[in-house]
């Protein structure tokens, strides 16, 4: 049952993946310099100033990615302008889960350490996974709304700044969206051909 169990979880990751449709909305196109501050916000240099990103410690020191966004639900300057950022911190061993960004393209910068990245391709008939592992300074782009993931393999934390073509844009944990929000399970069974207990486990992780 181990065995049947670690594949079936494995062939309902990878197809999970190819399941997702995300939207292709983008940001509006700004027809000022910039938004202004709300009213009773002084405009000057503090404005398009975030000091977010300072001193950054990861507070999650396992499975998973430590995210730190800066995008316009926290830096206001930012509306309009189809920018945003994030600092990614990797502790040794975790995982950004397979996900999408509806309405953005995402550029990754290495700040430090070795990622390995995957990025899927839906443009052609059958989908088509490329990997790659990357090094201190390297950059690899994500399209807007394909699956990608990134994992770090090494012993040490790895770092990464993230930059987006939009504002906010947006995210679809592919672990989440199809495991944690009560999906019938008939759907999900039928869907990826596993047994019902699988789903179960995968649902219980994202509970």
């Amino acid at each position: 049952m181990g065995f049947l169990y670690s594949t079936a979880v494995s062939t309902l990751l990878c197809l999970a993946a190819f399941a997702v449709f995300s939207a292709h909305a983008a940001d509006p196109e700004e027809i000022r310099d910039f938004a202004p501050p709300p009213a009773g916000t002084p405009l000057d240099e503090n404005y398009f100033t975030s000091t977010r990103l300072r001193n950054i410690r990861p507070v999650n020191q396992g499975a998973f990615v430590n995210v730190t966004a800066v995008n316009v639900n926290v830096f206001p300057a930012l509306s309009g302008l189809g920018v945003s950022n994030a600092l990614l911190v990797y502790p040794p061993g975790s995982v950004n889960v397979p996900h999408t960004h509806p309405r953005g393209t995402e550029t990754l910068f290495i700040i430090e350490g070795t990622l390995e990245v995957g990025l899927i391709d839906t443009t052609a008939p059958v989908p088509v996974l490329f990997t790659q592992t990357l090094q201190k300074d390297d950059i690899f782009v994500f399209p807007r709304g394909l699956v990608h993931f990134q994992i770090n393999k090494s012993q040490k934390t790895v770092r990464a700044y993230a930059s987006f073509s939009s504002t906010n844009p947006g995210l679809v944990s592919l672990p989440r969206t199809l495991f944690g929000v009560n999906v019938d399970i008939d759907v999900l069974t039928k869907s990826f051909q596993v047994p019902p207990y699988v789903i179960k486990a995968l649902s219980a992780q994202q509970s």
